[in-house]
């Protein structure tokens, strides 16, 4: 396979999971690791971690505190945001180790309507460079630019001092090859998805250390298959559950520190499930369609788990470990970040460090730059 075809194959296999990449690298001959049985979905990009706070927090970011890229972890807790108005942007390239055009952009922006309620959008811009067609013999047929996008809209609101809510609409879209290839019709896929998020925060002192403690509970991308052919092709999107908890300790008056940990699981069926059964179908025999059974429907829980220091709200360290089981596709990294704040303005940065040698993510780098305005700076 020469250079233009390897690239080809790369940019298409991890269109449709960065799981199933790395057990390609792994063993070419095979084309995945021994037993290993992981979950494929079309648009994989809406799961990848799109902010370098979360990012260099190990993925973690359900029951963290609120800010303005919440919308991706859990709509339900953006009510509770300190500040009335803000905006975010994040860049992440991506499979750097394998490519040198795919790269991440991610733009947030919330408006408080008072203190019950906030509002929310964002777009989410995936490019997986530039890539050349060819026919059997190798001939050039034409050069193309797969992208996919997602444009989301949310609503988030107070139900108590301690709870809130939040839904998101959201619309993908993913254009992996134009019109057609080597004389196959194709075209661009579409769907219509939706969040729905919970947040639960209260007060919980330790000893004479102020604290409090916050659970999430989140489904995400619940929405239509996607086709790139025909109704008989369609994919299943990656509707996820994420449960999360974090608690957040001041050490005294300038310094504070945060432990949190995700748990999520795909609620699509796993594979040799017959994937010709309706979304509702999918997400609830998710939980028993395995063939290993129960010990296989565990190992497809990854954990997330991340902890945060704050010195006087102006810096930020952090750290991190996500962890996948090897049968799942064994993502199993370290993430490190440091973040921060200047009156309206915030930068982030974070540093991906896998377990595995020669892994596609080794040295992922995310970016974020912020401002917020109102509420305390």
């Amino acid at each position: 396979m020469n250079e233009i075809m390897r690239k080809i194959f790369l940019a298409f296999i991890f269109s449709l999971s960065a799981s199933s990449l790395f057990a390609q690298v792994q063993n070419p001959s095979l084309g995945q690791l021994e037993d290993s049985n992981p979950i494929i979905t079309a648009v994989p990009f809406l799961m990848i971690a799109p902010d370098a706070r979360s990012g260099g927090m190990g993925d973690v970011g359900g029951a963290i505190s609120p800010d303005a890229n919440s919308m991706h972890w859990n709509i339900g807790k953006m009510a509770f945001i300190e500040n009335n108005f803000g905006a975010s942007l994040s860049y992440t390239p991506w499979l750097g180790k394998i490519v040198d055009d795919m790269n991440i952009a991610y733009l947030a922006l919330y408006y408080k309507l008072d203190d019950l309620q906030a509002i929310s959008g964002s777009l989410r811009y995936f490019d997986l460079g530039d890539i050349t067609f060819t026919d059997e013999n190798n001939q050039i047929i034409r050069p193309y630019n797969p992208q996919e996008y997602a444009f989301d809209l949310s609503y988030s609101r107070k139900l108590s001092d301690k709870l809130g809510i939040g839904v998101t609409g959201r619309f993908i879209h993913s254009n992996l090859t134009g019109d057609g290839v080597n004389g196959l019709d194709t075209k661009p896929g579409n769907s219509l998805a939706a969040d729905i998020g919970l947040y639960y925060t209260s007060d919980l002192a330790v000893g004479a250390r102020q604290g409090s403690l916050a659970f999430a509970a989140v489904v995400s991308n619940i929405g239509n298959k996607i086709s790139y052919l025909d109704e008989s092709t369609e994919n299943f999107i990656p509707t996820n559950l994420r449960l999360g908890t974090a608690y957040t300790a001041s050490l005294d008056p300038y310094n504070k520190i945060t432990l949190a940990v995700d748990l999520n699981k795909l609620l699509v069926p796993t594979p040799p499930t017959d994937p010709n059964r309706s979304l509702v179908s999918g997400i609830f025999t998710s939980f028993s369609d395995a063939p290993g059974g129960f010990s296989e429907e565990a190992k497809e829980v990854n954990i997330a788990s991340g902890l945060e220091y704050w010195y006087n709200d102006l810096f930020a360290a952090r750290t991190g470990y996500f962890w996948e089981h090897g049968e799942k596709g064994g993502r199993q990294f370290f993430t490190l970040g440091v973040g921060l704040r200047y009156q309206v303005f915030s930068m982030d940065f974070a540093y991906l460090i896998p377990q595995q040698q020669q892994h596609p993510l080794a040295e992922t780098l995310r970016f974020t730059l912020g401002v917020n305005f109102g509420g305390d700076n």
